[in-house]
């Protein structure tokens, strides 16, 4: 009887904990089935714009005036009167008295000259009447020929000279009278005054300089080969000028007047002078609103060239031996090939090889191959977001299932 407990207990043993291992596994989950992952490479694009375009040449220059001048003194004396515009930063007209120099000894001078000229015209008169005396005389004697010193020819001569000789210099007297008074050759704004009242200038002396304010240019280098992108090498072209007034970004307009027709030597750049007119908006017809573009501002310049019929922008950085990245239709990768019209910073102008609304593809790839399968980086968050959206009503539906329950 021992015996047979000897072999049953463990039987019994090893048959409880067959069927303990039976119920365990029975209890156990089968492993989740893992949802297969999508290895297609994802990609961000942007849409190509394909519209007309006008090229730009960009510049920068000062503004300076077309016309400067030094004024000096062209004859010698005291100071005897300044216009209360004539001082830094005055605005005149043409014409206008900046000042005035002593104008007596002038005055003596020209009365002077025209006493000469009175008794040069009598002595002239006196002459001629001699001369017709003279050739009277010799009328009346047949035998021989008068000569010209007997008609008192040279002596009318000389006289003449001496009319003459005093007109000139009634003309220097009055001349030199008008130089006493130093007016403005144009309208214009004073750069600066070298004189005070009471000082005494001599011929030459400086009086001050003018800056003519009808006309302002400003020298604009551009490189040789942005030449071929404007038309006529910039003749006649529109110039957009952006500078600051005042802390606040303004733009001007103005227009190429000249090319100066050589190449820098220093700086190898071909430079085009535009012009502005009335920098300072002075004349009746301007703006009152109008911002004054003052001499001596620095100012960015747009020189408007020629106009591309159909042109696109493409960064520099995803052109690849003149090919860019294209999805296609059917989210497949595609190179195009393009026409690089010019690098413009860090962009390119395309003329030819895009179409509007392509799909430049803007993203990096780690092995780009024609025809490969690619994926929207939208599409798939928009994926995304519906998994999760799906994922939140499910569970609610658990939620309120359980609550019933």
């Amino acid at each position: 009887m021992a015996r047979k407990k000897q072999i049953i207990i463990p039987i019994a043993i090893l048959a409880i904990g067959a069927l303990a291992f039976v119920g365990f596994s029975s209890m156990k989950k089968p492993p989740e089935e893992k949802a297969p992952v999508d290895k297609t490479p994802i990609v961000a694009v942007e849409n190509i714009s394909v519209a007309p375009m006008t090229l730009e040449v960009s510049s920068y220059g000062i503004v300076k005036p077309k016309y400067e001048t030094t004024i000096v003194a062209q004859v010698s004396g005291e100071i005897v009167e300044l216009s209360d515009a004539f001082v830094r930063g005055g605005l005149i007209k043409k014409d206008q008295l900046l000042a005035r120099i002593d104008p007596n000894d002038y005055h003596a001078a020209l009365i002077d000259a025209q006493a000469n000229m009175a008794s040069a015209r009598a002595a002239l008169e006196k002459e001629v009447a001699q001369g017709k005396v003279a050739e009277q005389e010799w009328k009346q004697i047949t035998d021989t020929s008068p000569t010209e010193l007997s008609l008192r020819k040279p002596q009318l001569a000389q006289e003449l000279a001496r009319v003459k000789s005093a007109q000139a210099a009634i003309l220097r007297a009055k001349r030199n009278l008008q130089r006493t008074e130093i007016r403005a050759p144009y309208d214009a704004m004073i750069n600066s005054r070298k004189i005070g009242l009471g000082s005494f200038v001599g011929v030459g002396s400086e009086i001050g300089m003018l800056l003519g304010t009808d006309i302002a240019e400003v020298r604009l280098p551009v490189a040789d080969n942005q030449l071929q992108f404007l038309l006529d090498q910039g003749a006649q072209a529109k110039v957009k000028l952006i500078g600051t007034y005042s802390g606040e970004e303004i733009q001007w307009q103005a227009e190429i007047a000249r090319s100066e027709g050589v190449i820098d030597s220093d700086s190898r750049m071909s430079y085009l002078v535009a012009e502005i007119k009335d920098p300072y908006h002075l004349q009746e017809n301007t703006k009152i609103n109008e911002h004054p573009l003052r001499f001596g501002s620095y100012v960015q310049a747009k020189i408007l060239g020629v106009d591309v019929a159909q042109a696109s922008i493409v960064p520099r950085y995803l052109v690849v031996n003149n090919s860019v990245a294209i999805l296609d239709n059917e989210s497949k990768l595609h190179f195009a090939k393009i026409n690089i019209l010019r690098e413009q910073g860090g962009n390119v102008i395309v003329s030819d090889g895009l179409m509007d609304g392509d799909k430049l593809i803007v993203s990096a790839l780690d092995y780009p191959v024609a025809g490969m399968k690619l994926t929207l980086a939208s599409d798939e968050a928009e994926e995304l977001e519906d998994k999760s959206t799906q994922e939140n009503v499910d569970t609610q539906v658990v939620s309120i299932e359980n609550k019933g329950a």
